[in-house]
Formats: C-alpha cells, sequence, structure tokens
C-alpha cells in the first residue's frame, strides 16, 4: 500500500475515533441535563409575567425574519432558533432570556440546545406567540389577576 493511502486511513480513522468520542460526550451532557432539569422548569406562561418585568428579559423571538417583521412582542430581538448557537455571544447568562416561536415547539428547541450548552437562565413561553396574544399580550399579567378561574 502507497505510504499517502496508509497515512489517509490511519487520519479517517483517528477523525471517526474523535467524532464518536465527542458525540458520545455530548450524549452524556444532554442526558445529565434531561435528569437535572424539573417538569415544566424551563417554561413560563404569558400570564406569570408582568408587564413591568419584560424590560428586564432578553426576549428572543425564534421564528424567521419574515414573521418576526410582520409582528413580534415589543423588545424582542430576531434569531432564528436554528441559529442561537450560532448567534451565543448575543445571549447574555446573567439575566432571563425569554425564547418564543409561534407555538412553543420550535423555541423548545432552540431553548433545550441552549441549556446544553450552558444557559440555565433561559425559558420558553408556553403556547408562543398565539397564547401570548390569545391571553392578552403584555397585559396577560394583568387579566389573569384580574379574571381568577372559577370554582365549580
Amino acid at each position: 500500500m502507497p505510504h499517502a493511502l496508509v497515512l489517509f486511513m490511519l487520519i479517517l480513522t483517528a477523525s471517526t475515533h474523535a467524532l464518536a468520542n465527542d458525540n458520545a460526550r455530548l450524549v452524556d451532557e444532554m442526558a445529565g441535563y434531561m435528569e437535572f432539569v424539573d417538569y415544566g422548569g424551563g417554561v413560563l406562561f404569558a400570564e406569570q409575567i408582568p408587564r413591568s418585568e419584560y424590560s428586564k428579559l432578553m426576549v428572543i423571538d425564534a421564528r424567521d425574519a419574515a414573521q418576526f417583521e410582520q409582528e413580534h412582542i415589543p423588545g424582542a430581538i430576531n434569531i432564528e432558533w436554528r441559529k442561537v448557537l450560532a448567534h451565543s455571544n448575543r445571549i447574555p447568562k446573567d439575566r432571563t432570556v425569554l425564547i418564543y416561536c409561534n407555538s412553543g415547539s420550535l423555541s423548545a428547541q432552540a431553548g433545550f440546545a441552549l441549556r446544553v450548552a450552558g444557559w440555565d437562565n433561559v425559558r420558553i413561553l408556553q403556547g408562543g406567540l398565539a397564547e401570548w396574544k390569545a391571553k392578552g399580550g403584555l397585559d396577560a399579567n394583568a387579566r389573569a389577576g384580574a379574571n381568577p378561574p372559577r370554582r365549580h
């Protein structure tokens, strides 16, 4: 066998082994996160957020730019869900980060990626923008306090 081919095979084998080790480490990190996080611990409901608290949060709209331009929560920045890790330098670790999309499913994926990457301050807006609007938007907290649930 020519020396170049042997060298190529050795490099390929080493690269494959390193990749397998990286994947195993990543799976271990995700498993550790899944065991640690409490049920619903990463979720906020619109009615839990008083209007005055929005200015203290970093709010990320995880939808695409066209949807963001059409409508978004006031003060939100747009980082598409699949790009949160690439733009993680824009995301603080020292204050609460609220991520939303239309329904909550894509923002949950973005939030999971950030949490596994070390952001323990990330929360997902339950139900996304649709539920936020339906519950009163910035006034959802005040509405919830004004209309307590009825007991039957």
